[in-house]
């Protein structure tokens, strides 16, 4: 039997595998991996590129795919060095970096959206789907060389980053399960390194580590940097190590090196601002991390040739060539991403958003030093306890190096020499010996698979990070509070339960739990309630959900705690338990995309009166008809804000409780016209705009139920006009499919009425005709959750209306500004309409004159807005002549920095965008 280390890397995958039943003799072996380099060519490598190419049907032939142990399978995907060989030449059909996409909130992760950018006649794949494909070859690989001991049938150890969070874990063992591996654990690549250095020296560790009681592992790889700080210390049995601290998760690594020479050799090649296609981009990527790789390394050229093939370009054409000399090179990376600063120093934050050249969110600021500095200075109190010393900041005695970015001797030594002198006057910091930067996490994963068994060191610990369950929240303005659920330090395997703290959760409704982690030096106990004063401290992580359901059929309330278990995989487990009934409910990560949850609260303090609020509701849409006048229920509004105060200042926690009661109620909205207008016009309001609270999609998806029922009353006019301002305000927390069927029904009745007169269809549609033309309009333009072709689709109807009817034209701009923004409010980044598309619509726009149409100027802003991702982002070109004329229209500087760089959005561009006001204390950013 063996144990297999698996390192899944950004940039390459290596596996490497130890004999258990050599015990402590036995050696780290690695495997070459055996792959399609060309087509038909087979070769074994020392690594396997995290590459997954997707060809076109003429593309590649079968023969040309099949590998050895595919049988008579043809496949249908290139992986590994082919992928990439054949992605430099076809770029819009390569997937890479995968892993940085594991932990993307701004996108759905779980959804089909890579290669990011590639045309829409390209076959995508989910993050989790690329990673479990390159998790299959290494298997395929291995059982073909090991006939007899399949890698099901091992013990496997798969790496992740220190700082991947609970949702990029849990979908990386999403992603290895779908591979067809089944016993498995994770470990952190910064301990795999530290693995494979004791590894390496188990004969001599304690003279390996002699004076070195503090060991900091700075891994920098192809999408991330981690920091890590392991304290060794000295016991009569022989040395101990522990972690004391890992880093906050920085989207920081090699590619944004290579991005930042590509950056400069496109600046030195395209005229007027002009930047090259996404699928140009993707070439020069590569171009330029081979030139930077080879100016970089030992005894390094003092020049590199680049060149990019770029026919068929109407930007450029032809062939680019051109060279970068050392020295620039030198001065982009080393310069750019390990500055000599001062160890006072921290990262530098702003409103600007950290540039997305690969759709991904990079840090802000990216030197690496600084945030290196701010991570020894953050976890000084955590070093002092362990060394039994007091400081300020923590020097340590060794570093040790691993991620093939310190490959380059010169960024090795620079590191080194920032780190050193931030104690002057002590000796260089000194490396640890390493035995390869591509190999050592997956040996060391091998080696720990080893050390699981009892044979060499274990490094404890426990976690990394704890965990924070939202409670019952503050008054309007304070800060909200969490619970401590899981500590830090807790071995794996661990468990926790909140006994002293029931909360109460009702059967057959889902219930939803905001979660917080933090790496920060905290000593909180389980069941401490702390206040969640800031996100770099507790860093907010997907909600928890579930529908709890009683095996015995039990209904209403009931009490249940909360309890957590540190799995043997590194991953958390949490659950929701009934001492009464002594049933069990596990709560599950939301991971749909980047819909947001505001707040910690799982309740709030509602009004004195409220009471009475829900009395007029009920006296309304109640069971029993009560004496009602009709002017009362046109009044209902008017009513409720005598109780509560002026709506504006209604919390969140109140609406949503609103609309429980008139939902209670929605059969009797047919009770009058006016019942039905104020039932929507109420609904609407009181759940807009779909989400920022718990179980909001919950609540929006039961609303949702009532669109297929339409309007009893529909030849009222007023009354379609809040039927479509209520589906407006609760599109946020619909999923896809919901959205789908909405829009289903209202498209044809849509084209019907924006085609001009002579090209409309002659049949009548059948049933129920919808009145309300502008508001549904707005309603279909804020289902974000609709594919790009069906949002470009709408907008080209939309276009004509622009054009040929002025009175209806703000409509038409609002529309085409929510259905071509290029920053979605709720919806995933994946569905924005291609760039060639938003860019028409805003011709068109610029043509009429923003000036002259009523909500132009801010629907050109948000065509136009600048988001850094390529994918996205229009021409600069086009860009500058919407800050011309946004400037001619005198809309305000913060719209002019929204399409010239990359920033959020403020609370009231946030409602313009949405078409409403935001209730009192939602932030959606």
């Amino acid at each position: 039997m063996y144990v297999v280390g698996i390192d899944l890397g950004t940039t390459h995958c290596a596996l490497a595998s130890v004999d258990t039943r050599k015990g402590a003799a036995a050696e780290v072996v690695d495997f070459p991996v055996p792959q399609l380099v060309r087509p038909g060519e087979l070769s074994p490598r020392p690594l396997l590129p995290s590459c997954v190419y997707l060809p076109s049907e003429a593309e590649l032939p079968g023969a040309g795919l099949r590998l050895p142990w595919s049988g008579d399978e043809v496949p249908r995907v290139a992986v590994g060095e082919l992928a990439r060989w054949q992605g430099a030449k076809v770029p819009g059909r390569l997937v890479a970096s995968a892993k940085s996409w594991l932990c993307h909130p701004g996108v759905d992760r779980s959804a089909d959206i890579l290669p990011w950018g590639a045309p829409a006649d390209v076959a995508k794949l989910s993050p989790v789907e690329a990673s479990a494909l390159l998790l299959r070859h290494l298997a395929a690989a291995w059982d073909a060389a090991h006939p007899g001991q399949p890698l099901s049938a091992q013990e496997v150890v798969v790496t992740v980053p220190a700082s991947f969070d609970e949702a990029a874990r849990a979908l990386t063992v999403s992603a290895i399960r779908r591979a067809g591996i089944q016993r498995f654990t994770l470990l952190e690549e910064p301990q795999a390194a530290f693995y494979d250095f004791t590894s390496r020296h188990r004969a001599d560790l304690p003279r390996a580590l002699s004076g070195t009681r503090l060991v900091l592992v700075v891994d920098v790889g192809g999408g991330t940097s981690d920091f890590t700080l392991v304290h060794a210390g000295v016991a009569p049995e022989g040395p101990v190590l522990k972690r004391l601290a890992v880093g906050e998760h920085l989207v920081l690594g090699g590619d944004n090196m290579d991005a930042a020479v590509a950056k400069a050799l496109e600046t030195r090649w395209a005229e007027g601002g002009r930047r090259l296609s996404a699928t140009q981009w993707t070439q020069l990527l590569q171009a330029a991390r081979t030139a930077k790789e080879a100016l970089l390394a030992d005894g390094p050229p003092e020049r590199h040739g680049v060149s990019l093939v770029a026919e068929g370009s109407r930007l450029l054409g032809g062939t680019l060539s051109g060279e970068l000399s050392r020295d620039e090179v030198q001065a982009l990376v080393l310069d750019g991403f390990f500055p000599r600063v001062d160890g006072a120093e921290s990262p530098r934050r702003s409103a600007r958003l950290g540039i997305q050249e690969l759709g991904l969110p990079f840090a802000q600021d990216p030197a690496i030093t600084r945030h290196l500095a701010a991570f020894l200075r953050a976890h000084a109190p955590a070093v002092s306890r362990a060394l039994g010393e007091s400081t300020d900041f923590p020097r340590p005695d060794a570093v040790l190096l691993n991620g093939g970015v310190f490959n380059s001797p010169q960024l090795s030594a620079r590191l080194l020499d920032v780190l050193s002198s931030w104690w002057p006057d002590r000796p260089r910091i000194p490396l640890l010996a390493h035995g390869s930067l591509d190999r050592s996490v997956a040996r060391g994963a091998a080696w720990y698979g080893l050390v699981r068994k009892g044979f060499g060191l274990k490094i404890g610990g426990g976690a990394a990070r704890a965990f924070y369950v939202g409670v019952a929240g503050s008054a309007a303005g304070e800060p909200p509070r969490a619970v401590c659920l899981i500590p830090r330090g807790l071995d794996e395997g661990g468990s926790v339960a909140l006994t002293e703290r029931p909360f109460t959760l009702t059967l057959g409704r889902p219930v939803q739990f905001p979660l917080y982690a933090s790496t920060a030096d905290r000593l909180d106990a389980p069941g401490e309630v702390v206040e969640v004063a800031d996100e770099e401290t507790f860093r907010p992580l997907p909600p928890l959900h579930a529908l709890l359901r009683s095996a015995t059929a039990r209904t209403g309330d009931v009490a249940v705690q909360l309890s957590a278990t540190l799995t043997e995989l590194g991953t958390l487990e949490l659950f929701a338990e009934s001492p009464a009934t002594a049933e069990k409910w596990r709560l599950e990560f939301e991971l749909r995309g980047a819909t947001r949850t505001a707040g910690a609260a799982v309740t709030e303090p509602l009004p004195a009166r409220f009471s009475e609020a829900v009395e007029e509701v009920v006296r309304i849409f109640g069971n029993k008809p009560l004496p009602v006048e009709p002017r009362d229920v046109k009044n209902l509004f008017r009513t409720l804000e005598k109780v509560l105060g002026p709506r504006e200042g209604w919390r969140l926690p109140m609406l949503r409780e609103i609309w429980t009661a008139l939902m209670a109620g929605a059969s009797r909205r047919r009770r009058s016209p006016d019942h039905e207008r104020v039932f929507f016009q109420l609904l609407g309001y009181a759940l807009r705009p779909g989400f920022g609270y718990p179980l909001d999609a919950w609540r929006s998806e039961e609303s949702a139920r009532l669109f297929k029922e339409l309007l009893t009353h529909h030849g009222e006019k007023p009354n379609w006009a809040e039927f479509w301002v209520a589906w407006r305000r609760v599109a946020g927390g619909m999923d896809a499919g919901t959205q789908g069927q909405l829009y289903d029904w209202m498209e044809p009745h849509l084209r019907r009425r924006l085609l001009p007169e002579g090209a409309r269809p002659k049949e009548k549609l059948k049933g129920i005709q919808p009145e309300g033309l502008d508001e549904m309009v707005r309603c279909a333009a804020s289902l974000e959750h609709l594919e790009p072709a069906q949002k470009a689709a709408l907008g080209e109807l939309l276009l004509g209306r622009l054009r040929e009817e002025p009175a209806r034209a703000a409509t038409a701009a609002w529309a085409l500004g929510r259905l071509g923004a290029r920053v979605p409010l709720y919806g995933s980044a994946h569905r924005a309409v291609p760039p060639e598309v938003a860019a028409g619509w805003l011709e068109a726009l610029l043509a009429v004159g923003p000036g002259a149409v009523d909500g132009a100027p801010f629907a050109a802003m948000q065509l136009a807005r600048c988001t850094g991702d390529r994918a996205r982002d229009l021409d600069p070109a086009l860009r500058e002549s919407t800050v011309a004329a946004l400037a001619k229209a005198k809309a305000p500087a913060r719209w002019v920095q929204l399409v010239r760089e990359p920033v959020a959005l403020e609370a009231q561009d946030e409602a313009r965008a949405l078409g409403d006001s935001l209730p009192a204390g939602l932030r959606l950013g």
